[in-house]
């Protein structure tokens, strides 16, 4: 990984470029929602169809993504560990990427693409994240320590959006 900040945007262009079917969620959604939080990686959670994890594996490879819990050896996934439906700690050139099988409490990709928005980058790139109001559900689901600030940020910017 570079030494620098992460670069999200040249994660996300990656994914696109291999046709990824994917939903941003956690501390980027919240940022393209507009909070005015910080986060440290990128979390996505893909389709689980085969074809888009052969792409999903693909993208991770031109990315140089490697296990970032088996340090210091350097464990890149495969097809069959990207065939279990859990988390995928990665670290990239460009920064982390946690590919998530489901978040909250099971909710997967195919639970999750009823309540997306796409966002559209400058960089032409078409995006699809959670919705305010799933976002906030989801985080909820899991009562981090380290989700209550951003929830409390996310309430009030769900509040403003139902009263204006």
């Amino acid at each position: 990984m570079q030494d620098e900040s992460p670069d999200f945007f040249k994660i996300i262009e990656t994914l696109s470029r291999h046709n990824v079917s994917y939903i941003v969620v956690g501390g980027v959604c919240a940022v393209l929602l507009g909070a005015p939080v910080t986060t440290f990686d990128l979390d996505i959670v893909p389709s689980l169809e085969q074809k888009n994890r052969d792409r999903l594996l693909s993208a991770i490879k031109e990315l140089e993504g490697y296990y970032r819990e088996h340090l210091p050896k350097k464990l890149e996934p495969t097809l069959e560990s990207l065939n279990s439906s859990g988390h995928h700690l990665l670290t990239t050139k460009y920064g982390p990427l946690d590919v998530l099988g489901s978040i909250g409490s099971g909710s997967d990709y195919l639970t999750l693409q009823h309540h997306i928005e796409m966002i559209h980058l400058d960089n032409g790139v078409e995006l699809r994240i959670l919705d305010l109001k799933t976002l906030i559900d989801e985080k909820e689901k899991t009562k981090r320590d380290k989700d209550v600030g951003m929830l409390k940020i996310l309430k009030v910017m769900l509040e403003e959006d139902i009263n204006s």
